[in-house]
């Protein structure tokens, strides 16, 4: 059954998660921004650095390069140059050139809209053949373009999702995207990917994460264990 636990597997059930979260954060309605391949270059663009410095990086990319045919011919190093505000710039200019060349070159749809009507699955494996494209690239092109059930796992996910137990300690950002999908209802996919994003940034932060206001603490691994450790310290 979706949302169950595995076997031996202790940790909260997604489907509670997402209740609580949307109690206190709300059910996020789901609004393209960007075409497909705009989202792609711009998650690629955003790896690694802050929300600011990507947009300001392909602000800059789209007014020197107001077309694909223009940005693909042009040299590695100006493209580098373009977005050099956020970092890494030859790294993802070398991305972005290898991208554009493989889908003008063997794509019948390079715009990848089309991605829109395959299964999940088919259009996963289409993105992640691309030069550069993981998991999360490929999640964040099909959820936020396309609107299709693909969980991003950023580090907020990721993090949340290892304390809380809805995923192994052990398991690694890449093979969590797909634990944590099979256990979602796909209809719920984008408000557990927002939700949990709004409260890693909010209440549990990387360090010093606020556990006592957490509106998930009596279902938290993390919370739960330490709880057990300090009452342990406190009696020794």
């Amino acid at each position: 059954m979706i949302g169950d636990a595995a076997p031996g597997e202790a940790g909260a059930s997604p489907q509670i998660v997402l209740r609580r979260l949307e109690t206190v954060y709300g059910r996020p309605v789901w609004i393209p921004t960007l075409d497909p391949l705009e989202q792609l270059i711009q998650t690629v663009l955003s790896q690694h650095t802050s929300d600011v410095n990507a947009d300001h990086a392909y602000r800059s990319l789209r007014a020197r390069y107001p077309d694909w045919e223009a940005m693909r011919l042009a040299p590695i190093e100006q493209i580098a140059e373009s977005i050099r505000s956020g970092g890494l710039a030859d790294r993802k200019a070398a991305t972005i050139h290898g991208i554009l060349n493989r889908l003008f070159a063997d794509w019948e749809d390079p715009s990848l809209i089309s991605l829109a009507h395959l299964p999940l699955e088919t259009a996963k494996a289409r993105l992640t053949s691309l030069p550069g494209v993981g998991p999360k690239t490929a999640a964040c092109v099909l959820m936020f373009a396309l609107g299709k059930p693909a969980l991003p796992v950023d580090t907020h996910v990721y993090r949340v999702s290892r304390r809380l137990g809805l995923i192994e300690s052990s398991i690694s950002p890449e093979a969590a995207h797909s634990r944590l999908e099979s256990r979602l209802d796909p209809a719920d996919v984008y408000s557990f990917h927002v939700g949990m994003i709004t409260h890693g940034r909010r209440v549990c932060h990387a360090r010093q994460p606020h556990c006592e206001v957490c509106v998930l603490n009596d279902i938290c691994r993390y919370y739960l264990n330490r709880g057990q450790l300090e009452s342990n310290e406190t009696s020794n």
